[in-house]
């Protein structure tokens, strides 16, 4: 248990079930062409969640310092797992993501869509050893490769398969890939502001140079605030304009993403300790999860 806690397994499930509604609740739904069989589709989920793995690694073993003071009955490395053990899983992690990527790059007839997997894999890494210390950078980094693991199904199985026939048809569900991926990098984005909140104790310790400490602890509430109403704000708005003809769907998205967003901004005002910050940490979390099972609506959704 303690190596499928080191890898974040639920994180990495959630990333597979998003891409297996993607393929099968709607592109498949509606016989959109694409370039990716069975076992080609699997083998991109597995790349996916194995460079999410190696992530997820590195991104412990810089952390032990923080995680000491933040986290310390959830340090993993150094205290479950030694760290060249953790080193040897981030390596072999990598391999086998970018190895599936290069396979995959070339069966589809594009090699260079390669570099995907490689620049995803660089930056993971230089997140966890640089990025994640520095003021806003790292929290844009982290929610772009979130966003990445939706657009990457569009990548490797929508664009390959377009025609001079099918383009506009591939192209628009390709731009509802891009709209669900901008959705999880807002949500994501307020997450991690919300985690280095939470982790302001050990981080200031250990010398990073993140929103809180810079800002302090009530002005970045303050700012996590009025981002989490703004959102919330333009998601309103963009359901009224796109989903208004369908009520069901429509209150599908004011139940359970409006709602918990507008109930996220009440406890972010409110919010004072640590633990209340974790609370609204994993409640951003659970607003992603409903905004992609939405994806099983797109049948109610697109066809009116």
């Amino acid at each position: 248990m303690k190596y499928l806690n080191l890898i974040r397994w639920k994180n990495l499930l959630m990333i597979a079930l998003v891409q297996l509604l993607i393929k099968f609740a709607l592109l498949e739904s509606f016989h959109v062409s694409t370039s990716l069989n069975g076992l080609g589709f699997l083998l991109l989920i597995l790349a996916t969640i194995c460079i999410a793995a190696a992530g997820n690694v590195i991104n412990d073993i810089c952390d032990i310092n923080t995680d000491f003071i933040n986290k310390p009955d959830k340090l993993i490395v150094s205290k479950s797992i030694s760290e060249q053990t953790a080193y040897n899983l981030f390596i072999a992690f990598n391999v086998i993501g970018v190895g599936l990527g290069y396979y995959l790059s070339f069966s589809i007839g594009k090699s260079g869509f390669f570099a995907v997997f490689v620049i995803i894999s660089v930056l993971l890494y230089i997140y966890a050893t640089h990025l994640k210390q520095l003021f806003l950078i790292g929290n844009i980094i982290v929610s772009v490769l979130v966003a990445c693991s939706i657009l990457i199904v569009g990548l490797f199985d929508i664009l390959p398969a377009i025609t001079a026939t099918n383009q506009s048809t591939q192209l628009f569900f390709f731009k509802i890939l891009f709209n669900y991926a901008l959705f999880a990098f807002v949500i994501n984005l307020l997450r991690e502001i919300a985690k280095e909140i939470e982790d302001l104790e050990g981080d200031k310790k250990t010398g990073m140079y993140t929103l809180p400490i810079v800002m302090g602890q009530q002005t970045t509430t303050y700012i996590l605030f009025g981002l989490t109403i703004t959102s919330t704000i333009v998601f309103f708005f963009y359901i009224l304009d796109s989903l208004y003809k369908n009520s069901f769907v429509s209150l599908y998205f004011i139940t359970l993403i409006i709602g918990p967003m507008l109930y996220t901004s009440i406890k972010i005002f409110m919010a004072k300790s640590k633990k209340d910050f974790r609370h609204i940490s994993n409640l951003f979390k659970i607003i992603m999860l409903f905004g992609m099972l939405s994806l099983l609506l797109y049948k109610y959704i697109l066809i009116k």
